[in-house]
């Protein structure tokens, strides 16, 4: 048995251990920390990250496309709570004035992010997990490399980021001095300390970025309200994110000071681990003195390298017009591109048609994989208009949209960049034998996402964007079979409150709204339409016209109105889900196709009360299927057999654009 001086001497030593760490322990939880070097600190360390002997915690080195992260070991409960944190931080890039990648201080639910893929993602997401709101992130990130399709502010910034990577507010790093902005370079290699406080009461989030020799700046680089209530649970971890690129960079903290319920402890300058000092082979410039190449070697190299970038250049020679500076954002090289694809080879086609031909690649410099749809064009004819809207469209951000990169121009050539999809189309998976079979449940997800992307295109945008094509080929599923609405070759932006002035008829031939066959002008109810039919399509698993069967199954939409009158709807269901599926659902998805693909615009719902229906928050009555119907064969037998499905090019301002043929 220990005596009690012995007792109070362990006691003692242990006080003196927690408070060495930083560990202060308040009832079952730490409310706050502070380290000074990280050799006791017990992080959560992953990836590359590690800490060495002085204490000096480096998340990632120059080894190319890896992350490194480290977090506090216990959860913290956020929840309605202010917090603060104050640290020490030095990027060394592995070439001067080339940033690799930058770093996050970050809250999450977990200390690892599962599928994170290294690059401009900062080790916290992936193409498929940026942007959801699920994710419940928050991040402070001090980014070195402008990436275009986060909409960068430039390659030396500071960015608030709420599930997503597209900041909320940036600023180019620096800070004030006597309210004068002074610049800091992030990769200068130099020692830094910033400060991020969130105000609950005002839900305020600042940032502080200064040297190490200032005191805090009393006004903040960055100053943005954020609820972020919403985003902070009751148990979150935080700690720090890295990762390098094909451009890499050390990344170091040096101090680390948290307070989950008030100001963060100022950290003590003197007590910091030391960086470590820097190789001069890698970065002493090369000096005049030290050349000894011959003049004459050197001139033929000169003469080498410029006909070499001659010839380069008009192999990956773009078209450039001055208009275009303003969309540079979402344009890309054609170089890249070619290198994406190995130079647009066969065995990278996923697809073509009429358009052109679609091509797996794998941007260089990321490890980001794309599919580029490659046109033809021979007019600029609404060239302009063309680009802006792919501009526009590249601004769009929902988990169930194929995300549009941007484009790229060439003489004669036309290149579209989206992220890939790796099973391709829903089609393949409804309509061709030689796929495995989408289960009702994956079906039913999958029909609930493509509702959400267009209740978001119609009403959550600045502007109302009509997709004009909705169909089954242009349903893109992802690795996990999350459905996804692709191709916007036809798509149309118009002003909330105002109607589309344009009265050219766009779509295909089965998915067209009556009234857009009758008028040429596409509204969002024409869109409801289209996804009411794919809706009969994924419950029925048969295409919108089929000349093949009999006369009154010829056109799906009559053929289900047919047997909902007769009382044996179920009996359209797909044959292959072999009854494995709920009834009710079933039912529903039925009868609310029925409804969307309502001869009469009026008596169809928007997509927000579908939404209400296929969630349950809303009642589907039978009465509104009885309303007169002008009918809904929009062809009779001899158009459907002379023209199917097909489509045809049509020379508008969008280019390539599927329209209907059939001499009308």
């Amino acid at each position: 048995m220990f005596s009690i001086l012995e007792l109070l001497l362990i006691l003692f030593f242990i006080s003196v251990f927690l408070k060495n760490t930083g560990f202060c322990q308040d009832q079952d939880q730490a409310d706050h920390f502070i380290y000074h070097g990280f050799n006791e600190s017990n992080l959560n360390l992953n990836g590359i990250a590690k800490i060495h002997s002085n204490g000096r915690l480096e998340l990632t080195d120059i080894s190319y496309y890896q992350i490194g992260r480290a977090f506090f070991p216990f959860p913290f409960n956020f929840s309605k709570s202010s917090f603060s944190t104050n640290f020490v931080f030095a990027i060394d890039p592995e070439w001067p004035n080339l940033g690799g990648q930058g770093f996050v201080f970050a809250i999450s639910t977990l200390p690892e992010f599962a599928g994170a893929i290294a690059s401009g993602y900062f080790g916290l997401f992936n193409s498929s997990t940026i942007g959801l709101d699920s994710n419940h992130v928050f991040a402070v990130e001090l980014d070195t490399i402008q990436t275009l399709n986060f909409n960068d502010i430039d390659n030396n910034h500071v960015g608030i980021d709420v599930n997503d990577l597209v900041s909320n507010v940036s600023a180019s790093a620096g800070y004030f001095s006597d309210n004068e902005l002074k610049r800091l370079e992030l990769i200068s290699g130099k020692r830094m300390q910033i400060w991020i406080d969130y105000d609950e009461a005002e839900k305020l989030v600042n940032v502080t970025l200064a040297p190490i020799t200032s005191m805090k700046p009393e006004k903040p680089l960055l100053s943005k309200k954020i609820d972020l209530s919403l985003i902070l649970t009751d148990s979150m971890y935080v700690g720090f994110s890295s990762s390098t690129g094909s451009m890499a960079s050390y990344h170091y903290i040096l101090g680390w000071s948290f307070n989950k319920s008030g100001p963060a402890q100022n950290l003590d300058m003197s007590k910091l681990p030391s960086l470590p000092s820097k190789p001069k082979s890698r970065k002493k410039t090369v000096t005049d003195s030290k050349i000894v190449i011959p003049l004459i070697t050197a001139s033929v190299l000169v003469i080498i390298i410029f006909g070499g970038v001659y010839i380069r250049k008009k192999k990956y020679e773009e078209l450039r017009e001055d208009w275009e500076e303003e969309y540079g954002p979402h344009r890309f090289s054609y170089k890249d591109l070619h290198k994406a694809t190995e130079g647009f080879k066969e065995n990278e086609v996923l697809g073509s048609g009429g358009f052109g031909k679609v091509y797996k690649g794998l941007l260089p410099c990321s490890d980001i994989q794309v599919a580029v749809k490659k046109f033809s064009h021979n007019s600029e004819q609404g060239m302009k208009q063309f680009v802006a809207e792919i501009a526009s469209m590249g601004r769009l951000r929902h988990r169930n949209l194929v995300q549009l990169l941007g484009y790229c121009r060439r003489k004669g050539e036309l290149l579209l960049v989206y992220d890939y999809m790796a099973n391709g189309s829903l089609e393949r998976f409804l309509f061709q034998n030689n796929t495995p079979n989408l289960n009702w449940v994956q079906r039913y997800q999958i029909l609930k996402g493509v509702a959400t992307a267009l209740l978001y295109l119609h009403e959550e945008g600045d502007r109302v964007l009509l997709h004009r094509d909705v169909k089954a080929s242009n349903v893109m599923l992802d690795a996990e079979f999350i459905g996804k609405l692709g191709d916007f070759g036809l798509a149309k932006f118009y002003d909330h409150g105002s109607f589309p002035q344009t009265t050219c008829i766009v779509g295909t031939v089965g998915y067209l709204a009556p009234e857009v066959s009758r008028t040429g002008r596409a509204t969002t109810s024409s869109d409801v339409f289209a996804f009411g039919i794919l809706m009969l399509e994924m419950a029925c698993g048969r295409k919108t016209i089929e000349p093949e069967k009999p006369r009154g199954e010829m056109i799906l939409a009559d053929w289900v109105l047919d047997c909902w009158k007769r009382g044996v709807i179920i009996e359209t269901s797909d044959l292959q889900l072999d009854g494995k599926y709920m009834v009710e659902e079933m039912e529903l998805v039925l009868k609310l196709g029925l409804l969307c693909a309502h001869s009469i615009p009026a008596i169809r719902p928007t997509m927000r009360q579908v939404m209400q229906y296929l969630e349950g928050k809303a009642a589907l009555s039978d009465t509104l299927l009885d309303a007169p119907r002008a009918g809904l064969t929009l062809l009779n037998r001899e158009e459907t057999l002379r023209c199917g499905l097909s489509s045809y090019e049509h020379s508008s301002s969008s280019l390539a654009a599927s329209v209907l043929s059939c001499g009308r």
